[in-house]
């Protein structure tokens, strides 16, 4: 019988532990209805390494791989440089779901893990659909983000966006508008950007030298200070 398991090095050890939160966030913005399953091929008796709504398929942390993830290990393999395949398959119920599984490499491109997600193709649509509906009571699961094509265009939208809002702002003294601004910019990181503060500077027509002022206030080092 065919041996799977795979002495892993402490850097593939390091990896798999990585892909944990790549489980979580993923978890987190698909919903409930998606199983998320890491298996570790160190030890494919007790491969499950992190299972995130397992209760798809009756598995928790320490139970052992599929005779299935197995076989598409395999089929993987025979198929090269794709290093994944989705799939049909049914759970211990036989409900429906759809499968993808994703080799994890580890040192020297060796496959040290997979990465499994299973769609409960039974979850009501109305609980799909809520998670992608952002909720009107909470204006703050809404956030803007700027799709730019290169940095400069990133920065002057970014110093753009802030400045009007701090403009329309009446509460800030006139005084006290460009500290603010860049404030607001120092705690969207939008300084830890290449010339981010000479870009800054001309698009509020200020010296340089107040801008490093106000960074500094604001209790942020900048690369040139590092």
């Amino acid at each position: 019988m065919k041996d799977y398991n795979v002495h892993l090095t402490l850097i593939d050890r390091i990896i798999l532990d990585s892909y944990k939160v790549l489980l979580e966030g993923l978890a987190d913005y698909l919903g409930s209805g998606y199983e998320m399953v890491l298996h570790s091929l160190e030890d494919t008796e007790h491969s499950v390494i992190k299972i995130i709504n397992g209760h798809h398929t009756g598995r928790a942390e320490g139970m052992p791989i599929t005779d299935l993830a197995l076989q598409m290990l395999e089929q993987i393999k025979k198929e090269g440089e794709k290093g994944y395949i989705s799939y049909f398959t049914k759970n211990k119920k036989g409900e429906p779901l759809k499968s993808t599984t994703i080799v994890v490499r580890g040192e020297e491109s060796r496959i040290i893990g997979l990465l499994c997600i299973n769609f409960y193709l039974n979850t009501n649509f109305s609980e799909i659909l809520s998670g992608f509906i952002p909720d009107i009571t909470s204006r703050a699961q809404v956030k803007t983000e700027t799709f730019a094509s290169n940095l400069d265009e990133l920065i002057y939208s970014k110093v753009s966006e802030v400045r009007s809002e701090v403009m329309e702002d009446n509460q800030i003294l006139p005084s006290l508008k460009n500290k603010e601004i860049i404030n607001i910019l120092c705690q969207q990181g939008v300084f830890t950007l290449k010339d981010a503060v000479v870009k800054v500077a001309e698009y509020l027509d200020i010296s340089k030298n107040t801008v490093y002022m106000h960074i500094r206030n604001a209790g942020v080092v900048t690369d040139k200070e590092k």
